[in-house]
């Protein structure tokens, strides 16, 4: 896959990637599996295999940890050689279960002293990898500080002192490269799942209007193409969600990366009237009720109660829905009805979110076409059978180009269309 993309020095940016030849959108650049990975954990993350990462509801507990889960046999036999070591530190620190990123620089040791060279290091390496310590906020030094102290804790039953870590091996830089670098796995419908290190795909800077997107197939992290791209063209991504205003993108940016982004949509501040649109005061009271919202949409005890209060919201909201802390709230309400079943309600909050999606997003974003998609289906369930067809069309086209024809969730749209058009048929 390489043959498509080489290293390069991009200009005031460092490392890059360009293209060594001419590019259409819908093409896979790049495909890679993880150096390393570790299953996302929290109350806010659906139960997923620890080796395919497929979510599931009957998955089969680790004996030993308890923590670790998996599909069946076949997947636990696969993943042991990577969670052995594993396993054991988290026996004896249950039922505290370290952050995501203590967990991944645990295997990332692990796998130092085990097996250095993977696949995923084609363009660039491990040790290649940036941490930007010195950079970094003396708050952000002080976090990682801490992450370091709770990492020789959880390493303590396999690692009990400094001689016994690979050679070279500073802790504190493995915690600013993953940082820095790590990308967050989501599953087909852009939910998080797990987070993992691409040290090749670290090469790839950052651009508000990026001309590439990264899906993922399972544990595979596939770059696809979004735009024309002449060859000797830098690759981009976007690696935070371009859906906030200018000041926010850049100053998350600069605290996690390291970097102020110079990019035609931050210097011209495109559609930052947009995102903040309608009066100024509202728009706060809607931003700091979101903060309270999303501390209760996670607890399914709270369901009811976080979609009355994003209701109460709206309807007495006075903005228009392209306003960002609106369009949140409606999202919100939308994933609420979704779960305690209230199809006709999800879709009339679905439908108000269709044109910022197309606002914010570009043509081929997977987030625009997951939301379209999840539109089509609330048609589709409801018989709507014409609308169905026509908002799961438009889908398939943004799909085409964002996650190939060959992608799973590709198959489960062609199915869908498939119903729509036999029950349209039947009728």
């Amino acid at each position: 896959m390489a043959g498509n993309l080489e290293k390069f020095q991009s200009p005031g940016r460092g490392n890059g990637l360009r293209a060594v030849r001419s590019l259409c959108p819908g093409v896979t650049v790049f495909k890679a599996e993880p150096y390393v990975y570790t299953v996302c954990h929290g109350k806010q993350y659906r139960a997923a295999c620890h080796h395919c990462l497929r979510r599931g509801t009957k998955l089969l507990r680790c004996s030993q940890c308890k923590f670790a889960r998996y599909c069946d046999v076949r997947c636990q036999k696969a993943a042991w050689e990577g969670h052995k070591r594993e396993c054991m530190c988290l026996k004896c620190v249950l039922p505290n279960i370290p952050t995501d990123s203590v967990r991944l620089v645990g295997r990332i040791i692990f796998k130092l002293l085990q097996s250095p060279d993977c696949d995923s290091e084609e363009l660039y390496s491990l040790s290649d990898l940036q941490s930007h310590i010195k950079e970094l906020s003396e708050e952000m030094k002080d976090g990682l500080g801490q992450l370091v102290t709770t990492l020789e804790l959880y390493l303590k039953n396999q690692i009990q002192d400094s001689s016994q870590l690979p050679p070279g091996c500073g802790i504190i830089e493995l915690f600013g490269k993953v940082t820095c670098n790590s990308f967050t796995i989501s599953d087909g419908e852009m939910q998080d799942v797990a987070v993992g290190l691409y040290p090749s795909m670290s090469l790839l800077n950052h651009s508000c209007d990026p001309n590439c997107v990264i899906v993922f197939e399972g544990r595979c992290l596939l770059l696809r193409t979004v735009k024309e791209i002449p060859k000797g063209e830098e690759l981009t991504i976007s690696y935070i969600d371009v859906m906030m205003p200018t000041h926010q993108r850049q100053s998350q940016l600069q605290r996690q990366y390291c970097f102020t982004c110079d990019c035609h949509q931050c210097l011209s501040r495109d559609k930052a009237e947009d995102m903040l649109a309608g009066d100024e005061q509202s728009s706060k009271k809607m931003e700091s009720s979101l903060a309270r919202i999303k501390g209760l949409q996670y607890q399914e005890s709270e369901e009811k109660e976080v979609l009355g209060m994003c209701k109460a919201l709206l309807n007495s909201s006075q903005l228009p829905d392209r306003n960002i802390h609106q369009l949140k709230v409606l999202d919100c309400a939308l994933d609420m009805c979704i779960n305690l079943g209230l199809w006709e309600e999800a879709l009339s909050f679905g439908l108000r979110t269709l044109q910022p999606y197309s606002l914010y997003y570009s043509n081929y974003h997977p987030v625009r076409v997951i939301q379209i998609m999840k539109v089509g289906k609330l048609q589709h369930y409801l018989g709507m059978f014409p609308e169905a067809m026509e908002t799961l069309k438009q889908a398939f086209d943004i799909m085409k180009v964002t996650h190939g024809d060959d992608h799973s969730i590709m198959k489960d749209l062609r199915e869908l269309l498939g119903d729509c058009a036999s029950s349209m048929n039947a009728t």
